[in-house]
């Protein structure tokens, strides 16, 4: 006898939730129309299960009728009733297995995902345990430290279990300079996120997820200079995005957050997290985050999503979110005093002449001279160790002739990174680790706000609040739109992404 698994979901009708289910495919596992049905229910398992009623019972039973369509007759089962409601929300996806007549209904393996991580993390809550994060695209834990550090504000704990990073130096340094975010179970895994073996069920599960996917392809100079039509075209980052949505599904956690470019908003790879997170359960919430309004002297904006799990907290409200520090008033607040025979100032005449060279062929590109009375800087980049023309340099005050890159002390306090995090690295690595980095501000001011949210400490969602979320919705919508736009999304891409995701 042939078998039929359907997926399906509780509805309603008429205020009472039911299951229906219907067509060929009942009758091709062996359901006859006019058998009569016995419900069993197991309020333990979560389960109920219909078998085909003894001849002569008297007592409750649920009969096959009959749907005719295009001059064709299929089976039709209608569970309708109150028990229903006692196992199982209106909504709930459920798996119906179908053999030799015999129908079991169950939680599909979604639904009990998340009941699973659900209850997971309110143990957390109720022991007081840490959460367990898994930290993706680690590098020297900028962005963990961040989101640790403001949810500790609100007096929930947590540290890394699982720790991915391709760069072992990077890795090395978080390991002694963030303390606090490793125990000796933690889980230090240096490699390429692509070549982690996925398979079998020895994967810890966890309570929350970060990582900040590389942007390569997505950032407006990344796809310049790589020549891309679309960011998912990147050689090397385009598809890690795929790889971020596999440990999402290996390791289930309750709250899943992402940072990103603001351009990474427009990319397909942003499209399909946001369809899969939606599928698995989460509910996605996502904003842009602006460095000088979240306390830094750097001009960053920077997308952030964060996914929550109903049953542990609503959706993030980004509207409530509060900035933890203001920006100093002026650059020359964050500047060390480099002594003016310093090898530091040089007067980089290749940029000098680069500068008119851009110039002569209308490229508009200039060079960023700052002399330190200025309210902020702009964008400093992974490379900056390589003075790049565009980038942020410091006049000499005692010849404007000669300029400097920034100290990585300095650059960390623009960021309002922690000096710490950057102690015992050269200054070349201080540069690339705080240069695809976040704003330290921003993210700590994320992690409370998700720490708040889990405690239920903000301020409920209220009509006012709900329209505004829907007007921040509309605006990033357009941002989208137009990024999409701008970078030529090829949308034929989709399906295939989305199937393998």
């Amino acid at each position: 006898m042939s078998t039929t698994i359907i997926n399906t979901l509780v509805s309603e009708s008429r205020s009472v939730p039911r299951i229906w289910l219907e067509g060929q495919r009942l009758a091709h596992a062996g359901i006859e129309i006019g058998v009569q049905y016995v419900l069993n229910v197991s309020n333990q398992l979560r389960r109920i299960e219909l078998r085909p009623a003894p001849q002569g019972f008297a007592g409750k039973t649920v009969s096959v009728s009959k749907r005719t369509r295009n001059d064709r007759v299929y089976p039709l089962i209608e569970v309708r009733d109150a028990i229903i409601a006692e196992l199982f929300k209106v909504g709930t996806k459920l798996r119906v297995a179908i053999q030799k007549g015999r129908i079991i209904i169950l939680l599909s393996h979604i639904a009990m995902r998340v009941q699973e991580r659900v209850s997971r993390f309110l143990e957390k809550l109720k022991s007081g345990d840490p959460l367990h994060v898994v930290s993706l695209f680690h590098g020297g834990g900028v962005l963990d430290k961040a989101i640790h550090q403001g949810m500790q504000r609100s007096k929930l704990a947590s540290y890394i279990k699982i720790g991915v990073e391709l760069e072992g130096e990077y890795i090395d340094s978080s390991l002694l300079n963030n303390p606090e975010l490793w125990r000796d179970d933690s889980i230090v895994i240096n490699a390429d996120v692509r070549d982690v073996n996925m398979l079998g069920s020895g994967i810890p599960q966890a309570q929350v997820l970060i990582g900040g996917i590389p942007c390569t392809g997505a950032s407006r100079a990344g796809a310049a200079k790589n020549g891309l039509n679309f960011a998912e075209e990147h050689e090397s980052a385009g598809s890690l995005f795929f790889n971020y949505l596999e440990w999402v599904k290996a390791t289930n956690p309750c709250i899943v957050v992402l940072e990103n470019v603001v351009e990474y908003l427009g990319t397909a790879a942003m499209t399909v997290i946001r369809s899969v997170l939606l599928h698995l359960g989460y509910e996605v919430s996502e904003t842009i985050l602006d460095g000088p309004s979240l306390g830094s002297l750097e001009k960053r904006k920077r997308l952030c999503m964060v996914a929550t799990t109903p049953g542990v907290c609503g959706a993030v409200d980004f509207e409530q979110l509060a900035p933890i520090r203001h920006k100093e008033k002026k650059l020359a607040d964050v500047l060390e005093d480099i002594p003016a025979d310093s090898d530091r100032w040089k007067t980089y005449d290749y940029l000098v002449e680069k500068e008119k060279h851009d110039k002569a062929n209308g490229k508009g590109f200039m060079r960023q001279l700052l002399k330190g009375d200025e309210d902020g800087c702009g964008v400093i980049g992974r490379g900056y160790a390589k003075a790049r023309s565009t980038e942020p340099f410091i006049v000499a005050p005692h010849n404007p002739q000669l300029s400097r890159l920034m100290t990585p002390a300095e650059h960390a306090r623009v960021k309002t990174i922690p000096e710490s995090l950057i102690e015992g690295l050269s200054a070349t690595t201080a540069h690339e680790v705080l240069g695809q980095s976040v704003i330290f501000s921003a993210f700590v001011a994320v992690g409370e706000l998700i720490a708040k949210t889990v405690k239920g400490l903000v301020e409920p969602l209220t009509r006012s609040n709900v329209l505004k979320r829907e007007a921040t919705a509309t605006s990033v919508e357009a941002l989208k739109e137009n990024l999409v736009k701008q970078h030529n999304v090829v949308q034929a891409t989709l399906p295939l992404f989305a199937l393998t995701a």
